[in-house]
């Protein structure tokens, strides 16, 4: 199978993998990855940098957190230099939020901060809180980001206790489609832009619904037309590479 031409960009995707006979065809390459939770992308790059020459270039388009999983979009050599288009293609995401719940990342990787009590809530209050979401809103990025300031990563100040005032960001939800409430947790399907953070979204759905909640899985399934069925695991790649 060849890679599939994208942007004049060649694409691999899991089965076109199998049949690279050599690590030096994917430079100038784009290769789709299903980043697994647990570990940052840059984590992912350095995992895969070590079957490749020290001065391959290899970039990622678009981070996702550590706990999340999908869809990651690797570029190659030349192809790093495609970076601000693939990061300006709309997002796809799969998200699971618990309500009344509150903690201070807004997702589960820091401790509950607040409970509240959820037993009032109806799934016609969460849908009506997702609708008013949809479209051209201002995102205040979370202290535990990877946004720098005066040359410091967020989250290191929110590991020390300090808050800082954060401009916001504007965006665009395009839709958010509700798709199982089981208690307390509420699964839901988002399209939207760039520069996105979901777990804003979670907390702030959260906090319009009176009770609070914070983000608990997240899953990119695709980055414009590009769909994480056919990305390959990070398994896959390096017991690919080992062999090779």
């Amino acid at each position: 199978m060849k890679p599939e031409k994208s942007e004049g960009l060649d694409v691999f995707d899991a089965p076109a993998i199998i049949n690279i006979r050599d690590v030096t065809d994917m430079i100038g390459s784009v290769l789709l990855l299903d980043k697994p939770s647990g570990c940052t992308s840059y984590d992912c790059i350095r995992r895969l940098k070590r079957y490749f020459p020290k001065s391959t270039k290899i970039g990622h388009a678009g981070t996702l957190d550590p706990l999340a999983t999908g869809l990651l979009i690797l570029l190659f050599g030349k192809a790093t230099k495609s970076q601000q288009r693939f990061m300006n293609l709309t997002k796809r995401y799969e998200a699971t939020m618990r309500l009344g719940e509150t903690t201070s990342s807004m997702d589960s990787e820091t401790e509950v901060i607040e409970h509240k009590a959820i037993s009032g809530i109806t799934p016609d209050q969460i849908q009506a809180a997702i609708e008013k979401k949809i479209g051209v809103i201002d995102q205040i990025p979370p202290m535990y980001s990877a946004i720098k300031v005066k040359g410091e990563r967020l989250y290191k100040k929110a590991r020390r206790g300090e808050v800082i005032q954060r401009k916001p960001n504007r965006v665009t939800l395009y839709s958010i489609e509700l798709l199982d409430i089981n208690g307390a947790d509420v699964r839901f399907s988002v399209k939207c832009s760039k520069g996105t953070y979901i777990r804003v979204l979670a907390h702030d759905l959260g906090q319009s619904l009176g009770v609070g909640g914070h983000l608990i899985q997240l899953r990119r399934t695709a980055i414009g037309n590009y769909h994480v069925q056919r990305a390959s695991t990070l398994d896959t790649l390096t017991n690919f590479f080992e062999r090779s």
